[in-house]
Order: structure tokens, then sequence, then C-alpha cells
């Protein structure tokens, strides 16, 4: 019953699980078609609450860096488009922020629990994870890990 609690994340090395979400504009953006790209997903509890604002932000920051390493950085939670619209735009993120009502994805990637558990990924090129941990680290640990 509490097998949440003391979940981890899904294991480096493993391959991602595929999903197809919408963004806060309704974009579809579907993990497939992202291959030969690095992936980063931010699991994160709430648009515009201090930690996640702080860490999204921190992403934004160094946009230039994933740039650099062709990699593409993605927000999901479960609100919904507006409130994901107003969070992007009052921070200026320049990445969408992905809408996963009813947590399916956030499932998928053992980042359910009570709220969304602040998960963070790095997917390589090649579909397998290459960076996952929980809680905040720093962008650039993070961007370290891309193909």
């Amino acid at each position: 019953m509490l097998s949440w609690l003391f979940s981890e994340p899904l294991e480096v090395g493993t391959e991602a699980p595929d999903f197809e979400l919408a963004d806060e504009r309704g974009q579809l953006v579907k993990l497939s078609d992202l291959r030969g790209r690095n992936v980063v997903l931010v699991f994160y509890p709430g648009d515009d609450t201090m930690v996640c604002r702080q860490q999204l932000c921190e992403f934004r920051d160094r946009w230039a860096e994933a740039q650099a390493r062709e990699t593409s950085v993605f927000g999901v939670n479960p609100q919904s488009p507006q409130s994901h619209a107003a969070f992007r735009t009052n921070r200026a993120l320049p990445f969408p922020l992905l809408v996963d009502r009813g947590r399916k994805v956030t499932g998928l990637y053992r980042a359910n629990g009570p709220i969304v558990k602040r998960t963070v990924y790095l997917i390589g090129k090649s579909g397998k994870i290459r960076f996952a941990r929980r809680g905040k680290p720093a962008p650039e640990e993070v961007l370290a890990a891309a193909e």
C-alpha cells in the first residue's frame, strides 16, 4: 500500500517508457518522435510553487547549454493547460510544460505519490535513461549525462 513512498526512479541504462502528452498549447509530444535528441523530463508537484519555480528557472537559465547538447526539456505535472501556460509565460520558460492528467506518465516514471515526486530524468538520443534522480539536481549535472 505504501510502495509509492519507497519507490526509486527508473534505473539508468533502461529503455525510457514511451508516452504521448499534450503541452500547455495542446501540441502533442511523443517521446519516440524525439529519438536522436536528448530529453530532460522534470516531474514536479506544482506550477509556480517556490522550489518548482527555482528548479524550472534553473533549466531556463541554462537553456543555451541544453541547446548546445541537443537536449529538449519538458516540465511534467497533472495541472491544467491554463495553469501551465500562465506559469510558463510568467517565468519566461523556453520549454513546454506537459499536462499529465491522471498521472499516467508520472506513474510510468515512478514519480507518483500523494503529490508528484520531484524527479528528473535525462533520456539519451538512443532512448535509454542516462540520468535519474529525485529532488532538485543541478541542471549542469543533469546535462552532463547527455549523449
